[in-house]
């Protein structure tokens, strides 16, 4: 069993927001601003690949269609 509560649509944003904010990170910020930028592009590429959010769950949200 596999545990999903994203969308396809909600997981290309993840994966895309990550990449775009891991090379903003390493181009063009410096500092605090760069680690942010590390941080925010890893759990967002992580959780777009994978599928789970874990804050998804806390907050019962699921943009995954259900199968029947």
């Amino acid at each position: 069993m596999t545990l999903r509560n994203e969308g396809s649509l909600d997981r290309i944003i993840r994966i895309s927001i990550g990449i775009l904010a891991l090379i903003g990170g390493f181009v063009f910020l410096s500092g605090v601003a760069q680690t942010v930028a590390y941080v925010v592009g890893v759990i967002a590429l992580v959780t777009g690949i994978i599928g789970f959010c874990g804050l998804y769950a806390i907050l019962g949200i699921s943009t995954c269609r259900t199968k029947r």
